[in-house]
């Protein structure tokens, strides 16, 4: 029983990887404009209902709501969750499947797949959110310290791997999405839209949104 328990603490991720790396502060490093965008406050992005934010709240260290119209008057919504702890399943980033869900809409998924973002390779997931007239085609990945991923096995894997190291990580659920169009049409503005918002933000905070 001593071993066990002596090997229970050893296990145990101490360092907090946010303490080493740069400050997350998501009002500042993602611009209100960029490219052929800017933010348009007039669509609101779907957030959790209030029995679920009170549990996301816990979670988060910081949040990040907006909507982006570009000259032709397409839209995205982008939203970003961030937390400093990401070393468990019972402090990880919420996925959009219940945000949705929860709200009232039909989810379906449209499957995993990858996408080019900054010279990167983003294994992402698709869903399409439905509610009456309302079709949203969602994007979104999670990232761990540097790195990006999925929810389910992959993010066990990483976090298992910082977890043998004693390495807490941070990271963030990052989700775009658009609505009123095919979902081809979605597909190719939303990518359009993450390219040009890569390309305007720092590279030293870069790898934290986006992976490496």
């Amino acid at each position: 029983m001593l071993a066990s328990a002596l090997a229970a603490k050893i296990l145990t991720p101490t360092k907090h990887l946010a303490d080493a790396r740069p400050k997350i502060q998501l009002e500042q490093q993602i611009p209100k404009a960029f490219g052929d965008w800017q933010e348009d406050p007039t669509l609101v992005p779907v957030l959790p209902n209030p029995q679920v934010q009170a549990k996301l709240d816990t979670l988060y260290s910081s949040t990040l709501a907006r909507t982006y119209r570009n000259k032709v008057g397409q839209r995205v919504m982008l939203s970003i969750a961030y937390g400093s702890d990401q070393s468990s399943e019972a402090t990880a980033v919420h996925r959009p499947e219940f945000c949705y869900s929860s709200q009232g809409f039909k989810v379906t998924n449209l499957g995993e797949t990858v996408v080019a973002i900054a010279s990167r390779q983003i294994s992402v997931q698709r869903l399409l959110a439905e509610m009456g007239p309302r079709n949203e085609v969602i994007t979104y990945w999670i990232t761990m310290d540097e790195v990006a991923t999925l929810p389910g096995l992959n993010r066990k894997y990483e976090q298992i791997r910082y977890g043998l190291k004693g390495l807490i990580p941070d990271g963030m659920l990052f989700r775009v999405s658009s609505l009123g169009s095919s979902q081809a049409d979605s597909i190719k503005l939303q990518n359009q839209f993450l390219n040009d918002l890569a390309a305007s933000m720092s590279s030293a905070v870069l790898n934290r949104y986006f992976g490496v």
